[in-house]
């Protein structure tokens, strides 16, 4: 089940950092929220498991199978010694899946629920194999004899980064008030950074808590803990023939959500917002990431019986930290770098790191739109679409190339989704 559900996605598919606003398409229509009053199983278990013992199809179970088209648009360049290089890293559309149930525990009361899930989380990577930007010969260290040794125009022309989620939920009603909520989580990992994709497995829990001091009220507090991945072998990154090892730690996260139902206007508002340490996470600490707050907003309307018109806001500001002014250059003599940053103990000269970061791994979106409908045909059978669009965000630094002279790195990324669900209750 993981590799048949995990080589459906591909990168790259970033939103939130490197991490999915939300899961499923009642939750992306509305921003990504459901810490509060999510509105399926699926995003249930992945936004709070407590909310399961306050879901809309609680008392009873229900099964939701989903499906996001994703499709990116990311574009790199190097200017320097007045000449732009750039390319668009290979546009594809990228499947992403997501399933999952929640079902009673028999108690008589219903104080005890369970949950089971497997979604697409984490995404992100570009392609520009078989472009410009791909240059192996990009610095001719000869003086322009042509005859080498060579250096490549960047470093990060293909990565890769893909993260599918295996979480089993319970949740307990403590009164009519609260639930409290505990999510396992097996993430299963692949890291392609052109060496080869390397896989390996990641255990955490999700602990968290629902509230409803009043009627139609609900607050929502949950945490998930870091989740480490060691990769074996994925690059090369200090040119030294042999393939380094490289941590990637899925960051502690902190959520709070509020969620208020209007009756008599059929009207739901719900606002989450949620704390991502990426600047304590391995692998992007190394890379300099700040630390993230996303807010989301999200409504939804139903006008007639059976129709949700859902609508909603998302936003993080980009994590990826600028530098500017640093010094990719190389000695001419030695051939050695003149400056170097530590990458889990691996010297990477500056120029290449810098590449890497800003070039191979552009997570930079941070305004994002979205909309959908759900459709309930029967008591147990219903549908829901969502659209999200991330607005063109760009990420532009400055510094020296490995023959001292000026160099300007740029990334430009936005991305549109749409998802499908189908939910059967039972």
């Amino acid at each position: 089940l993981a590799g048949s559900l995990f080589f459906v996605s591909k990168p790259s598919f970033a939103t939130n950092g490197d991490n999915l606003i939300g899961i499923g398409p009642a939750s992306k229509s509305m921003g990504g929220v459901g810490i509060a009053c999510p509105q399926d199983a699926i995003s249930s278990i992945f936004s709070n498991p407590a909310t399961m013992s306050f879901s809309p199809y609680n008392p009873g179970s229900q099964f939701d199978f989903a499906g996001t088209v994703f499709v990116p648009s990311v574009e790199g360049s190097v200017e320097q010694m007045g000449q732009l290089t750039k390319a668009q890293s290979d546009k594809k559309a990228y499947a992403i899946p997501a399933i999952g149930f929640s079902i009673p525990l028999g108690d008589e009361e219903n104080r005890w629920r369970m949950g089971l899930a497997a979604y697409g989380v984490t995404g992100l990577g570009v392609d520009y194999r078989a472009t410009d930007l791909d240059n192996a010969k990009g610095f001719d260290f000869s003086g322009g004899a042509g005859t080498g040794p060579f250096a490549p125009l960047i470093a990060g022309e293909y990565t890769s980064l893909q993260i599918m989620k295996f979480a089993l939920a319970v949740s307990y009603k403590l009164n009519p008030q609260i639930s409290f909520g505990l999510s396992t989580h097996l993430n299963y990992s692949s890291l392609d950074l052109r060496g080869g994709s390397s896989f390996n497995y990641a255990f955490g829990v999700q602990p968290g808590v629902v509230y409803s001091p009043i009627e139609n009220l609900s607050l929502g507090l949950t945490y998930s803990m870091p989740q480490n991945v060691t990769h074996s072998s994925v690059t090369d990154f200090n040119q030294d023939g042999k393939l380094d090892n490289m941590d990637l730690e899925s960051p502690q996260q902190l959520g709070f959500g509020a969620a208020y139902r209007v009756k008599e206007l059929n009207l739901l508002i719900e606002a989450n917002a949620k704390w991502i340490n990426w600047s304590g996470a391995k692998g992007y600490k190394e890379f300099d990431w700040n630390d993230q707050w996303v807010f989301n907003l999200g409504a939804q309307y139903q006008p007639i019986s059976g129709l949700s018109i859902r609508a909603g806001y998302n936003y993080g500001k980009n994590p990826l930290k600028v530098h500017n002014g640093w010094d990719g250059s190389f000695n001419p003599g030695t051939g050695a770098p003149n400056s170097v940053n530590d990458v889990q103990g691996v010297k990477v000269p500056t120029y290449y790191y810098e590449t890497f970061r800003i070039i191979g791994f552009p997570a930079i979106v941070e305004q994002h739109l979205t909309f959908g409908l759900g459709y309930q045909f029967s008591e147990k059978l219903g549908i829901n679409f969502s659209y999200v669009h991330a607005f063109e965000n760009t990420i532009t630094e400055s510094g020296s190339n490995p023959f001292g002279m000026p160099v300007k790195l740029k990334s430009t990324l936005s991305e549109n989704s749409f998802s499908f669900a189908m939910s059967y209750k039972f």
